[in-house]
């Protein structure tokens, strides 16, 4: 793989605006009118989200992640796709660089709602 360009440079600010958490997935479920789509059931701790994943074509075995701590957008507008809502995005290393994409985890357990950053 080559390593992309650097994006443009943003301030401190633009990276506040993130709200990264991580979040152990206690369920993944199949959205049947997605060919890509898995629906992650997340826990944060003082809450739970669904959150969409185009993970179905990436893994033999989806839910295989579930149990596992990951890395989590919780501040982006909540949005329907395949007629399932999701509440945040999947925060995962490899796909837009067209490598099979594995989780951001912590390298030890944290508690649920941890921020990043």
């Amino acid at each position: 793989m080559t390593p992309a360009p650097v994006k443009p440079l943003v301030t401190i600010n633009d990276l506040d605006k993130l709200d990264i958490r991580v979040g152990t997935i206690t369920a993944v479920a199949d959205v049947a009118k997605s060919d890509k789509l898995m629906k992650l059931t997340v826990d944060f701790g003082d809450h739970t989200r669904s959150i969409l994943a185009g993970i179905k074509q990436e893994r033999a075995n989806p839910a295989e992640i579930t149990g596992k701590q990951a890395l989590f957008v919780v501040n982006l507008p909540e949005r329907k796709m395949a007629g399932e809502l999701s509440q945040g995005m999947l925060f995962d290393i490899g796909y837009a660089d067209g490598v099979i994409p594995c989780l951001a985890i912590p390298e030890s357990t944290l508690p649920n709602g941890t921020r990043a950053g």
